[in-house]
């Protein structure tokens, strides 16, 4: 039975993706095959429910540029996030990642949780993420990524971060650039 908690959750996640300007083909499918699984799923925000669940991450953005970090698993440089925890939203799991994983103090770029990305992707364990990006301010804090977290997070130029990000995330990372480069 599906919990109304869960079911005003999915409307909200639902509209939101579907208000999505894709960045290209690869998203437009994406935000696509992310609408049909939330909808199939009981209960999408449960990474123990199924595996196939909604995740989030963060695009930290400044002055300097942007953060990424070499993500421990995988060995590739993308955005800070994960699993959502027990009661959280998207937004915040987005938010309580990126504390955690750059030891950075963030808060959502205007005060307010913008989904800027859509990422459907496989993952090492066998699990499928759907993936939420938000957008947050990074100001001109450093990265101290704390202890058992992957001490490589740094700032990147944007066309530094272009180079050196995994290739999926060109498209958004272009966007982005052309959003905030000065």
């Amino acid at each position: 039975m599906r919990d109304e908690r869960t079911e005003t959750l999915r409307g909200e996640v639902v509209a939101a993706v579907s208000e999505l300007t894709p960045v290209d083909d690869v998203e437009r499918g994406d935000v696509q095959r992310f609408i049909a699984e939330v909808s199939r799923l009981a209960d999408p925000f449960d990474r123990h429910a199924d595996p196939v669940h909604v995740t989030g991450s963060g695009f930290v953005v400044g002055d300097r540029g942007i953060v990424l970090l070499r993500h421990l698993v995988v060995g590739t440089w993308l955005q800070p996030g994960g699993h959502l925890d027990p009661g959280e939203t998207p937004w915040e799991a987005a938010r309580r990642e990126v504390i955690e994983e750059t030891g950075m103090d963030v808060d959502f770029l205007d005060g307010t949780p913008e989904l800027v990305h859509v990422s459907v992707h496989d993952v090492p364990n066998g699990h499928t993420h759907l993936d939420l990006r938000y957008l947050f301010d990074g100001g001109t804090m450093d990265p101290a990524p704390p202890a058992g977290e992957s001490q490589d997070v740094h700032w990147f130029s944007w066309p530094e971060a272009m180079e050196t990000a995994e290739p999926s995330l060109t498209s958004i990372l272009d966007r982005l650039r052309q959003r905030f480069a000065a």
